[in-house]
This record gives C-alpha cells, sequence and structure tokens, in this order.
C-alpha cells in the first residue's frame, strides 16, 4: 500500500524507496546506507512521530538547540552533529551527540578528544573535507588530511570513522557528483596509506541524496524532503 506524501509516514516510505532505487542503480545492497534524519529547527513532536515510524537516527546542527530538544524526545536514538561544532561547546556535544559528522580541524579533534574524556566516552567521528575549497566553507582541505590521520593515532576518545563534505549548493544535483566522486576517491587512498578503514562517506542532502548515494555514500542526511518545509 502505498502512502500519501502529505504525511511523515508517506515521505518517509518515498525517501527510503528512492534510497533503495539509488542503490540498484549502484550495484549497492540497500542496507549499506543509513539515513540520518535531520530534525534541526522541528519540534520534539516531529521527532515524536518520527520515531513512531520507525526512524532513529537524528541529525542536528546546533549544540544549543540539541541541548532544549534532545530531553524531551523519546530515549535510545542517535543524535548525530552536523554542523559546525566550536571547540566552547565540545563538553555538551560529548555529553548529547552519539556521532559528529563535521570535524574540520586538529585543534576541534583535540578538544573533543579531552571531552570525550571527561564524560567517558568514545566518539565516533567524521572529517569534514573541503572539496569544493570554497573559502566560506569549513573543513579540512584535501592534502591536509593526511595530517589529521595521524594525529588521530594519538587521540584515544576518538573514531575517525570516515569523512564527510557539502559540495556548492545547486539545483542540479548531477553538478554534485563530481565532488561525491572525488571524495569516494580521496577516502580510498586515505584510508590505504593510514590504515584507519574510514568505512563511513557521509555526504548527499534533501537535494542531491540519490547521486551521493550511486557515488558511496554510507550517510545520507535527509531534512526538508522528510520533515517538510522548515517554518
Amino acid at each position: 500500500m502505498t502512502m500519501p506524501e502529505d504525511t511523515f509516514e508517506g515521505r518517509l516510505a518515498a525517501i527510503r524507496e528512492r534510497m533503495a532505487a539509488a542503490c540498484r542503480r549502484a550495484g549497492r545492497a540497500p542496507d549499506t546506507v543509513a539515513l540520518v534524519a535531520v530534525s534541526k529547527t522541528y519540534s520534539p513532536a516531529i521527532v515524536r512521530e518520527a520515531v513512531a515510524c520507525g526512524v532513529r537516527t537524528f541529525g542536528e546542527s546546533r549544540v544549543q538547540e540539541a541541548r532544549q530538544k534532545v530531553p524531551l524526545c523519546p530515549s535510545g536514538l542517535e543524535w548525530h552533529l552536523i554542523g559546525h561544532l566550536q571547540r566552547n561547546k565540545v563538553r555538551e556535544a560529548a555529553r548529547l551527540f552519539t556521532m559528529v559528522h563535521a570535524v574540520d580541524s586538529l585543534r576541534l579533534m583535540e578538544a573533543l578528544d579531552v571531552a570525550c574524556a571527561e564524560a567517558g566516552v568514545t566518539m565516533p567521528i567524521c572529517l569534514e573535507v573541503n572539496v569544493s575549497g570554497e573559502a566560506a566553507k569549513y573543513g579540512f582541505a584535501p592534502d591536509e588530511v593526511p595530517a589529521a590521520l595521524e594525529a588521530a593515532t594519538c587521540l584515544m576518545r576518538l573514531d575517525v570513522d570516515g569523512v564527510m563534505t557539502i559540495p556548492p549548493f545547486d539545483p542540479d544535483p548531477e553538478r554534485a557528483r563530481g565532488y561525491f566522486s572525488r571524495l569516494r576517491e580521496l577516502r580510498d587512498e586515505w584510508a590505504a596509506a593510514s590504515g584507519f578503514p574510514l568505512s563511513t562517506l557521509s555526504m548527499g542532502m534533501s537535494t542531491d541524496f540519490e547521486v551521493a548515494i550511486e557515488e558511496g555514500a554510507t550517510l545520507v542526511r535527509v531534512g526538508t524532503a522528510l520533515f517538510g518545509p522548515r517554518g
């Protein structure tokens, strides 16, 4: 039975089918890609509706918003920080989040490692890579990543699971393909050279997640296509 797409359940079913179709086109199993429901700016009530439909992993962009929201949502969920993390927020982030996607500097890695040690947790992270070279974007330049991986070998509370990127905004998702494929190629080089598996590729959002999956994404971050327009 097809669900109407004006309901959360219907939109979720449509997104999952689009994800599965992209996997089929790429010759991948659908279970190789996970959905991060980007709940930033949406209320705890909307999160609870998503949980009732089977969603367990949510993405937030700001520590301040998550601080208010997470206690009002069901327990046992995975909360991923997908936005820029300031060093003065690392202690809260270590206690609120299951994973951080956008670690973008050595100083942030070191600060987050200390905060995780204080919180008694080990945090999986992705290194944010500025593949496009845009001056306004956060992230490591590609040639900085090997040194970051080398530094990570001394950080006992961080697990570098993979890399993430955000391509330049373009309404045509095909224009993002080159950035996604380049990150996958770089990831393969870094994994071979460093010994880190880097199995996570966090790339793709509402406008381009299908292209990202075709190019190897293992986590896609979908907000408006899932929850509807933000108010």
